[in-house]
């Protein structure tokens, strides 16, 4: 056993949850893990170093995977495990629509909803069209690639409740 308890051991537990659930970040890792925070760095860091899992920073948060997720798709399955952003594209799969529609499908606030979009629109994963009258249209930019993507992740009980704060905080201020 080494300094940082368990070496190799806790080394193969962090990489067999990154594997089983791509995306999780940071603060989830160690929370299913029960490890302690600096530990759980020291193994990553070993495991990023030899290519055993790849670290993606997205929306101010550390997510991780396995080397073989594509880095498009790491992207769309670190934006959706937040519920909102999640909700979002799901109400698209069943084709465009116009953010206030969403919003409302959702249960967020049009400001809620457009700082998720921003994330989904700057992956590339959602586009906003503009008719000739300037209104817009929020759609998915490739429905298959999303629909896979969302099949990959469980969203963690900590994440859902983040977003669940903002519905009712939005809810509390219409």
């Amino acid at each position: 056993m080494t300094a940082h308890g368990g070496g190799s051991g806790t080394r193969e537990r962090l990489r067999e949850c990154v594997v089983a659930n791509p995306g999780l970040h940071f603060n989830e890792l160690v929370r299913r893990l029960d490890l302690a925070p600096g530990q759980a760095q020291y193994h990553l860091r070993r495991l990023a170093s030899a290519d055993r899992v790849v670290d993606e920073s997205v929306s101010g948060r550390t997510h991780y995977f396995a080397p073989e997720i594509d880095p498009d798709e790491r992207r769309r399955i670190a934006l959706f495990r937040r519920e909102t952003a999640r909700d979002a594209v799901v109400e698209l799969l069943d084709g465009p629509a116009a953010p206030a529609a969403v919003a409302e499908r959702v249960g967020v606030a049009r400001s809620t909803l457009e700082w998720h979009l921003d994330g989904l629109v700057d992956a590339g994963v959602v586009e906003k069209r503009r008719d000739a009258r300037g209104r817009v249209t929020l759609a998915l930019v490739d429905p298959a690639a999303t629909a896979r993507s969302l099949g990959r992740i469980e969203p963690s009980v900590p994440d859902r409740l983040v977003d669940r704060f903002a519905r009712l905080v939005d809810g509390l201020l219409e």
